[in-house]
């Protein structure tokens, strides 16, 4: 399966062709296969995901030449006409994707090389009062250990094949920097001498040298950058999709540990299950009993309407001013858990509330998981799927043009860059592809994002390896708030001792204007954090952003395109924070293709699977149980999905009568996995050169 062939020597006929390898198209290729299907999915770029991909630091940087030679194919084209036949007639498609704009780069560490750097910075010696213990390495920096190399604190020979979005076969992370620390035995003396977590982080932090550019680009490929930002409901329809499928097996996933907000111009953590609630110090407790019974009535807020009909038409914010919530806690309801804005109705308001709380305890204590290496992991375990069952792929290689039967008006076949003519029942084509003639005016929204490298995370902890969710308001009437995700380095996305920050909001002008207000709230240019480090100590400074707008096609609609019936198109990312939208799409092309079908069945296990022959099992065989890894350190933290239906009825109920203290639940189990297993590859999809 996944069969590895020369370009030219493609089949010349198959039930399913693909063009794009964004998320939808890539669920839509392992469905497609699935069923036996034969699937040819192949993508124009050298890298897997589309705009849904996660670059090293060197591929980010190479994308972004990309971008600047308006993102033209070095492959050559071969003729085309010669290959149509009578009564046929060619849809050229777009060989140049404008999806993304307004791209502006900015560089704020020293870009001195290491050398200079040593020669100019005398030795520093460590005055910590105890040499921290064992289970507390999470708190070290690296400059604590001068000896160590990148190797032997933390060896990844598994990115070494990722450079610009590339499948890794297995994932065998063995950072344990977000390790839970275990209390080591202490005599009182010990006690009185011994630092705070906290105190310990703000000693590293005064004595830590400064990370310069030509560091950065040494340990690239500790990157994983994604041009999307989102984040996985615990019970959204991608983890549903993902645990149905068995296709969670290919991937590992971390908690998101945290909820921020910014408030009177501060950052702080919202408190949103049961137990945030009752531990936090920020609230009182008449708000924290306040907040509970909005919550409780959240959760089933269907069953009692006489509390929110009236509001049925105004907006969620003004419904909040009704319910005897504090400004406080109707910032927290508003902003941060239904992720509302000030014009969404009452009845969006209730039912994001009541899906945040639905999805609290399944595997932690937010409803947000991330996957490790980034979001860019997802559409490539699908495409794993896919080529486990058979489909065809191959990278650095596009469809020129469509041919349309002029009698039935339905697309027959395809002619690819390479001059072949591949017949086809169904063609599925990224949006990005279809050529502006095949468009009816479609006025597209835009995504405004923002990539940051920070130094020190925005809020600190007692742990630095914290994920966490920030919801900024509208800082000014007109504006829009902005989704902002931190990523430490145990979640595989930045070296050591940086953060990978993400700002997304909807555009209303280039991603540089509509981020940049919030960027200077919440952090200090890199270059000033020496002048400014006694007024702005607690900000983070940022060593390199990125700024681009990203097209918004999720919301248009299959007649704007005019297009034969069996040609179906699939959407870019939207600008939500989860993946529902892409889930639905590429569930509801499927049901068109093959309405009897089942959608993304499981995958079967490899005893049920019967061989020809000795009965041995065959060669690639990698879809399978669960099994313990023989050589395996999966990242200390993960979170195992079980392939099982997720069970609904065991949601979190925030409703307490008292303070005791909480227990938390949760719908898999008491305590989330400590890893997820990796079955070995059976068979990658792979670039055909």
């Amino acid at each position: 399966p996944g069969s590895k062939m020369a370009a030219e020597n493609l089949p010349s006929e198959f039930d399913v062709v693909i063009l794009g390898t964004g998320l939808p198209e890539s669920i839509i290729a392992a469905a497609c296969s699935r069923i036996g299907q034969r699937v040819l999915h192949v993508d124009r770029r050298t890298y897997y995901a589309g705009n849904w991909a996660s670059f090293t630091f060197s591929g980010l940087l190479s994308w972004i030449e990309d971008y600047k030679q308006d993102g033209h194919s070095t492959v050559e084209v071969k003729e085309w006409r010669d290959k149509l036949q009578e009564g046929e007639e060619a849809i050229l498609l777009n060989p140049v994707d404008k999806a993304i704009s307004n791209v502006e780069v900015f560089c704020y560490a020293s870009e001195e090389s290491e050398d200079e750097e040593k020669e100019e910075s005398p030795p520093q010696i460590s005055q910590t009062p105890a040499e921290p213990e064992q289970g507390e390495d999470h708190l070290t920096t690296r400059e604590d250990h001068p000896s160590e190399t990148l190797d032997n604190i933390d060896p990844q020979p598994q990115l070494q094949a990722k450079e610009q979005g590339e499948p890794v076969e297995e994932h065998t992370a063995t950072n344990n920097s977000d390790a839970v620390p275990t209390e080591p035995l202490e005599t009182p003396e010990a006690e009185q001498t011994k630092p705070t977590p906290s105190q310990l982080q703000d000693t590293e932090e005064g004595k830590r040298k400064p990370i310069t550019y030509s560091k950065i680009l040494k340990e690239g490929r500790r990157f994983n950058i994604d041009l999307v930002s989102k984040l996985l409901y615990s019970r959204g329809a991608l983890v549903d999709l993902l645990i149905k499928s068995n296709v969670s097996r290919y991937a590992e996933f971390k908690n998101v540990t945290r909820i921020l907000t910014y408030q009177n111009g501060k950052v702080q953590q919202v408190p949103c299950s049961r137990a945030d609630v009752f531990a936090s110090k920020q609230l009182t407790v008449v708000e924290k009993r306040m907040l509970m019974k909005f919550l409780t009535f959240c959760m089933d807020y269907e069953q009692h309407p006489e509390e929110y009909l009236d509001f049925k038409d105004r907006s969620f914010s003004e419904f909040l001013k009704t319910k005897k919530l504090t400004e406080n806690l109707q910032h927290f309801v508003l902003h941060s858990i239904a992720m509302a804005s000030e014009a969404d109705s009452t009845t969006e308001g209730l039912k994001s509330t009541q899906h945040f709380l639905q999805c609290l305890g399944r595997y932690g204590n937010t409803p947000f998981l991330f996957p490790l290496y980034g979001l860019g992991e997802i559409p490539q375990c699908f495409c794993r799927m896919c080529a486990v069952f058979g489909g065809i792929y191959c990278l650095r290689h596009s469809v020129q043009c469509l041919v349309v039967d002029k009698e039935s008006g339905r697309c027959k076949a395809v002619i690819d860059t390479h001059g072949q003519r591949i017949s086809c029942n169904h063609f599925i084509v990224e949006d990005g592809y279809v050529a502006d003639e095949q468009r009816k005016s479609v006025e597209y929204r835009q995504i405004s994002r923002a990539v940051l490298i920070t130094d020190r995370s925005l809020l600190k902890a007692d742990s630095d390896q914290q994920i966490s969710l920030i919801s900024v308001p509208p800082l000014e009437a007109g504006q829009t708030a902005v989704r902002v995700i931190e990523l430490c380095s145990s979640a595989m996305t930045s070296m050591q001792g940086t953060y990978l920050v993400h700002l997304t909001c909807q555009s209303s002008g280039t991603a540089k204007e509509d981020l940049t207000p919030v960027v200077s709230r919440l952090f200090k240019e890199y270059e000033n954090a020496e002048e400014n480090e006694d007024s702005e100590e607690e900000k983070p400074a940022v060593l390199w952003a990125l700024y681009f707008n990203m097209r918004d096609s999720s919301e248009v609609e299959r007649s704007y395109y005019d297009l034969p019936s069996n040609v179906h198109v699939c959407s870019g990312p939207a600008a939500a924070l989860g993946s529902d939208h892409s889930v639905r799409l590429a569930e509801s092309i499927f049901q068109q293709l093959f309405p009897d079908e089942e959608f993304c069945p499981p995958a079967p296990n490899p005893e049920d699977i019967i061989y020809d022959g000795d009965g041995g099992q065959a060669e690639g065989a990698g879809f399978g149980d669960h099994q313990e890894p023989e050589a395996s350190n999966p990242a200390e933290g993960a979170v195992s999905m079980e392939c099982k239906p997720p069970k609904s009825e065991e949601s979190v109920d925030p409703n307490v009568d008292s303070e005791d203290p909480p227990q938390e639940t949760t719908a898999e189990t008491e305590t989330p996995a400590p890893y997820s297993q990796v079955l070995p590859a059976a068979s990658d999809p792979s670039a055909t050169k």
